[in-house]
């Protein structure tokens, strides 16, 4: 087994998720999960999520070899703050933060400062649906979990976070935490603003009562994950706004380049806009 004990702090749908594979997978010898509400305890156990499960913080990581952080970005700090003091030195913490500077800024100084490992995650996974209700044990299966590295992070620690993602399943890919954030305000975040943007536009009150019985097929795929959790996509935008603000205004324009060969006929024009996306996501489709 690669650690003796994995403490996850979180058992939303990632970190549920997390607990049932890392069993699947034999990665630990115990699973401890932290959980804020007496309900989550029980509930947790009930799915087998864990081993164990605890409203202690201190409790929950005194004896981990791993720590992951797996709940929304703005309480990570918070919560390493109170872990500190309880924790082993030598013991590793990584996350599964959806922007990685101001995480790694953060919390690697702070965890270093007592001996303590901090090696930055994004698994690229995960689902509109939350909580441990929908935690499936083949979330990370064939995933790019992707770890963002500095000039202070310890080559064995770097080598564990890397053997745990893959040994749930899934690839792993090795970047600055800049560079990470820059990528996916791209490829996830941006997503998640047009597909909300869409969603509320297509089915604004301003029009007719019909317009959401037209909605079919191609809405459903083009807006699923505008059902995520808006507290969650509130801290992502947040914390990653300027990389996000940029994309956007790369986005918009490309937009109204097309509003304006719509606008001048140029039926070759339209074909090849929609040729150029379906060549490209089908090259992307096939690997």
């Amino acid at each position: 087994m690669l650690f003796n004990q994995v403490t996850l702090i979180g058992a939303g749908l990632m970190g549920g998720s997390l607990g049932l594979a890392i069993q699947k997978h034999g990665l630990a010898k115990r699973v401890v999960v932290y959980v804020r509400r007496a309900g989550s305890v029980n509930d947790a156990l009930a799915l087998k999520i864990a081993h164990a499960a605890t409203q202690d913080l201190a409790e929950a990581v005194k004896e981990a070899d791993l720590v992951v952080l797996t709940t929304p970005i703005a309480q990570m700090r918070p919560l390493a703050e109170v872990m500190l003091s309880a924790m082993k030195a030598g013991a590793i913490v990584t996350d599964v933060g959806s922007v990685k500077a101001p995480v790694v800024e953060g919390l690697e100084p702070l965890f270093a400062a007592r001996g303590i490992h901090f090696v930055g995650s994004h698994p690229m996974a995960g689902g509109e649906k939350v909580g441990m209700a929908h935690a499936r044990d083949d979330l990370f299966e064939s995933a790019v979990s992707v770890i963002t590295p500095t000039s202070l992070t310890s080559r064995d620690a770097l080598q564990r976070v890397d053997q745990f993602w893959r040994g749930i399943g899934g690839a792993t890919l090795q970047m600055s935490p800049e560079r990470h954030d820059d990528l996916v305000s791209r490829s996830s975040h941006l997503p998640h603003v047009v597909a909300a943007e869409l969603a509320s536009y297509v089915l604004s009150p301003a029009h007719p009562k019909e317009q959401g019985r037209l909605c079919a097929g191609g809405f459903r795929d083009t807006t699923r994950i505008a059902s995520g959790s808006p507290e969650m996509w509130r801290d992502i935008c947040l914390a990653n706004q300027k990389n996000l603000g940029r994309v956007l205004g790369v986005f918009i324009e490309s937009l109204q380049e097309f509003q304006h060969t719509l606008a001048s006929g140029d039926a070759t024009a339209i074909e090849e806009f929609f040729q150029k996306a379906k060549e490209r996501r089908d090259e992307w489709s096939q690997g």
